[in-house]
């Protein structure tokens, strides 16, 4: 079940779902909008390997914007921190975003619970087009949860995501063995 407005401000209220910074006006029938944050990265190496740590090179969108380019992935970042500890958040592009040709997430859509940082963007898109820092980007959908919890994402001490960042994280599959 997809949470309505009225449950999110619930949950806002009830300090289950944290949204920094928070405005009403972002608040939709059973979403929340999220915004583009000022930095974007690419990856510095053609080739990426699952097996090693693959850095990236992070720059800040100025305010005349940047266009991304086809057949580039970038990662992005939301400007909003967030927090669910009650509720399975789900990161949706925006429809506007999508007429636009940009994909805000590859397969990385659905949180845990217990996630509490920025969200990184997978953003590609099919022909040239600029994006401004702080414009709309995606929309957080919250789902109810049923059963109780035994491990929040932010207390597993495996979680490779945990440090709070206002800049776009690399992958950290490296991490994982295999």
């Amino acid at each position: 079940m997809i949470l309505s407005d009225k449950k999110i401000l619930e949950a806002i209220e009830s300090g289950e779902i944290i949204i920094e910074p928070y405005n009403r006006e972002c608040l939709g029938t059973n979403s929340y909008d999220v915004h583009l944050g000022k930095f974007l990265a690419v990856y510095e190496d053609e080739v990426l390997d699952a097996r090693k740590h693959n850095t990236v090179k992070h720059f800040e969108i100025g305010d005349e914007g940047f266009v991304l380019q086809p057949g580039q992935l970038y990662l992005g970042v939301t400007q909003e921190y967030t927090e669910t500890h009650n509720s399975v958040p789900f990161l949706e592009g925006k429809s506007s975003i999508g007429r636009l040709g940009i994909d805000i997430h590859a397969t990385a859509g659905k949180g845990d619970v217990g996630f509490c940082n920025t969200w990184t963007l997978e953003i590609s898109c099919v022909h040239p087009v600029r994006v401004y820092a702080g414009m709309p980007i995606g929309q957080l959908i919250y789902f109810a949860l049923e059963g109780e919890i035994d491990r929040y994402y932010n207390r597993k001490p495996n979680a490779k995501y945990n440090t709070r960042t206002i800049k776009p994280v690399e992958s950290m599959m490296w991490k994982n063995t295999f």
